[in-house]
C-alpha cells in the first residue's frame, strides 16, 4: 500500500481537505480523508506537503500521438486523411505510438487521460479513442476499451480542403450536404441489414464506411462535432437532432454569441484552445471570457487545448480563464470530471475518491498558475518522476 500524506487534496467530489492522506493499492484509490485517517502498517509513504493533490487531469480532445511529434518542417502531418471528406473507418488507433513524446508530456504536465482524436480536414475524419497516459509498448496497453467515438467538422477546414481539390464540399450549404447524404446512406445500409433478418441472401453488400457509422446512427458512440462559428454550431446541434445522434461540441469558439440557444440544447462542449491568434476567419471572435459565460449560463463544458506535446500549456491558459470570470471549482472540474462524463468514464475517473483509477497529479503551487510545476504524476497507482 501507498500513502500519500500532507498535501492539500482537491477531491472534486468532497471539496478541499488540508493536510489529507490519500491510500492507494492494487491500482484504486483506497481511501481520501484529513490527516486523522489511518495509514496501515508496513504501507509506503510519501510526503506531498506543501503540495496541491488534484484528480489526474482528463484532456477530451487531443491529437496526441496522431499529429506524429517529432516532425520536420514541411513535413506531412499524419492528423488527417485528406483524400476523401468521409473516412468514418479511420482509426486513431492506428497511429498511436506509445513512444510519441506528447504522452510523456502531457503525463509531465498532470494529465494522467486523454482523448485523442483525428483531425478536422473531413466532414467524417474517423474514430479517436481515450487512452490512459502510461508508459507502454502498444497502443493496446494505452487504450480504454470501449472508448471510440467518431470525429466530425464542420467550417472552415473542409471547405479549405476540398475545393482545392476540386472536390464537394466547398461550401457551408456543401458541408451540410455530404454530412447528410453520408449519414442518410447509414442510415439506409442500418435499415436493409435489420430488414435481411439474418438472412445473407438478402442483405445488402459489405461496406467497411457504412459499417462503421452504424454505431453512430444507432446511437451507441459520441459525435464529437468540430465547430467554430456560431452559425457552424448551430448546424451541428441541427444535423445531431435531425439523424437523433449523440454528440458534443468542439471548440465552441463563437459560443459566446448563442448564450441562449447554448442554455436550452445543454450540449456538452469542448472549449478551446483559446491561446491562438486569428489565424483564420473562424477564430476572429475568439475571447477568453467564454468559459467564465458558459459556466454562468449553467453550460457543461471541457477545457482543451487541441493539441500534442503544447498540452503541457493548457493549466497556465486556464488560469487567464480564471482572471476573466471562471471560477477555479469550475475549471477543476473542467479538466477532471466533465472529460470523464462525457467520455463515459466518471465511474472510473475524475474524482479523488475510494474506489476509482488511482490517477493522480501532485503540484507545488496552484495548478493554474504558471509559477506552478508538476512534481508528480500517478496513473493506475503508479508514480512517475518527482
Amino acid at each position: 500500500m501507498l500513502a500519500l500524506r500532507g498535501g492539500k487534496l482537491l477531491t472534486v467530489a468532497q471539496g478541499t481537505i488540508e493536510n489529507g492522506v490519500i491510500l492507494v493499492e492494487d491500482g484504486r484509490i483506497v481511501a481520501v480523508g484529513d490527516s486523522t485517517t489511518p495509514v496501515p502498517a508496513g504501507a509506503e509513504t510519501v510526503d506531498v506537503s506543501g503540495c496541491w493533490v488534484t484528480p489526474g487531469l482528463i484532456d477530451a480532445h487531443t491529437h496526441i500521438s496522431t499529429m506524429g511529434e517529432p516532425r520536420i518542417l514541411g513535413g506531412r502531418v499524419e492528423v488527417c486523411e485528406i483524400t476523401d471528406p468521409v473516412t468514418p473507418h479511420v482509426l486513431a488507433r492506428d497511429s498511436l505510438n506509445p513512444f510519441d513524446i506528447s504522452i510523456a508530456a502531457a503525463r509531465g504536465a498532470g494529465f494522467t487521460t486523454c482523448c485523442t482524436l483525428p483531425g478536422s480536414a473531413n466532414i467524417i475524419n474517423g474514430q479517436g479513442v481515450v487512452i490512459k497516459c502510461r508508459q507502454a509498448l502498444t497502443a493496446e496497453d494505452l487504450i480504454l476499451p470501449g472508448t471510440a467515438c467518431m470525429k466530425f467538422a464542420l467550417g472552415e477546414n473542409p471547405k479549405f480542403y476540398y475545393s482545392a481539390q476540386g472536390k464537394a464540399p466547398s461550401s457551408r450549404m456543401g458541408n451540410g450536404a455530404v454530412l447528410r447524404e453520408a449519414l442518410a446512406r447509414a442510415c439506409d445500409y442500418r435499415d436493409r441489414l435489420a430488414a435481411a433478418g439474418g438472412d445473407v441472401a438478402k442483405m445488402p453488400p459489405f461496406d467497411y464506411r457504412l459499417q462503421a457509422l452504424l454505431p453512430v446512427v444507432e446511437g451507441r458512440m459520441l459525435c464529437r462535432f468540430h465547430c467554430h462559428r456560431a452559425d457552424d454550431i448551430v448546424t451541428a446541434v441541427r444535423v445531431a437532432e435531425e439523424f437523433g445522434l449523440r454528440y458534443a461540441l468542439e471548440h465552441v469558439t463563437e459560443g459566446h454569441k448563442i448564450i441562449p440557444f447554448l442554455q436550452e440544447k445543454q450540449p456538452c462542449c469542448v472549449i478551446g484552445p483559446l491561446n491562438v491568434g486569428p489565424l483564420k476567419m473562424e477564430l476572429w471572435e475568439l475571447r477568453l471570457e467564454t468559459p467564465g459565460l458558459l459556466e454562468e449560463a449553467g453550460i457543461p463544458f471541457c477545457l482543451t487545448q487541441d493539441s500534442g506535446t503544447e498540452i503541457r500549456f493548457l493549466r497556465a491558459f486556464v488560469g487567464m480563464y480564471i482572471a476573466r470570470g471562471l471560477s477555479h471549482a469550475a475549471a477543476l472540474r473542467a479538466l477532471t470530471l466533465q472529460p470523464a462524463r462525457l467520455l463515459g468514464l466518471e465511474q472510473r475517473l475524475g474524482t479523488l475518491e475510494a474506489g476509482k483509477d488511482a490517477d493522480l497529479a501532485v503540484f507545488d503551487g496552484d495548478p493554474f498558475s504558471n509559477y506552478t510545476r508538476c512534481r508528480m504524476t500517478m496513473i493506475d497507482g503508479r508514480l512517475y518522476h518527482d
